[in-house]
């Protein structure tokens, strides 16, 4: 049985009676839950760890629970507003929103001089708590609602860290933020397009051409558009709060301010 946040599980009788009777009986629905809501706290119980953590130990950090909370309110949305057949993003989106909240707390210990291990660390610790959080939600449950799910984590996990680490190299000399929104939205459709591009052209060759670019376009520009709508909430977080404003700027590897240049003193200052 699977281990989800509960669901219906229809059991009928069967066995052949020969011409006496019908092979099945009527099925029997019996709607379940899990005895326990633990696995499910896991990812939150481990963000609230990272919150133990003495650079942590302040109000200020405190404040990563608004983003988390907003997209989390996102996925508990009820159904019927998605459009059918991809309730699965859902799952995704809990998911990658624990593991940037683990990224944006673990930031002070996973920038590295050199761009690229800070990617790779990026990388892992987005990938553990992305993970977590999804099985804790999902379980080992091999539906296809879970498989479609896991599959744009997969992508999206990557794909997160990737985009946060060339935004790093763009905005390098100086940390603006309407700047890195606009280069985090342009190079997250561009990594989208560009993982969806293959699938896509073999699609258009084993249909002899009769795929349209508009079914390619539209669908990848809009995951890529709400992929940097569940990274908008924390990229807010670090404009508006300077203990996450450092936090950001150093995982992006941002040189620091220079400081300004000090006026000459004038002669009648020196002799003073």
């Amino acid at each position: 049985m699977p281990l989800t946040a509960g669901g219906n599980l229809a059991i009928a009788a069967s066995f052949d009676l020969g011409g006496l009777g019908a092979k099945e009986g009527a099925p029997v629905t019996y709607t379940w839950v899990l005895p326990s809501f633990m696995p499910m706290l896991l990812p939150w119980l481990a963000i609230l760890g990272l919150l133990a953590l003495k650079p942590n130990r302040c109000a200020a950090a405190w404040w990563i629970w608004l983003p988390l909370g907003c997209l989390i309110a996102v996925t508990l949305a009820p159904m019927e507003i998605l459009p059918a057949g991809t309730n699965f993003f859902l799952d995704a989106i809990a998911a990658l929103t624990a593991g940037l909240g683990a990224v944006w707390l673990l930031s002070n210990h996973i920038q590295r001089q050199h761009g690229f291990v800070t990617f790779l660390w990026v990388l892992c610790v987005l990938a553990g708590f992305s993970a977590l959080a999804f099985v804790s939600e999902r379980g080992w449950d091999f539906t296809q609602q879970t498989m479609q799910g896991g599959i744009i984590l997969a992508v999206g996990v990557p794909v997160s860290a990737a985009a946060l680490g060339l935004c790093g190299v763009i905005c390098r000399r100086r940390y603006r933020p309407l700047s890195l929104y606009a280069w985090l939205l342009l190079v997250l459709v561009v990594l989208w397009l560009a993982i969806a591009l293959p699938f896509f052209l073999i699609a258009t060759i084993s249909s002899g051409g009769g795929v349209e670019w508009s079914q390619f376009l539209v669908p990848v520009l809009a995951v890529g558009m709400f992929h940097f709508v569940v990274l908008a909430p924390f990229l807010i977080l670090s404009s508006a709060n300077p203990f996450y404003r450092e936090r950001l700027k150093a995982l992006l590897g941002v040189k620091p301010d220079e400081p300004p240049p000090i006026a000459p003193l004038a002669d009648g200052a020196l002799k003073t």
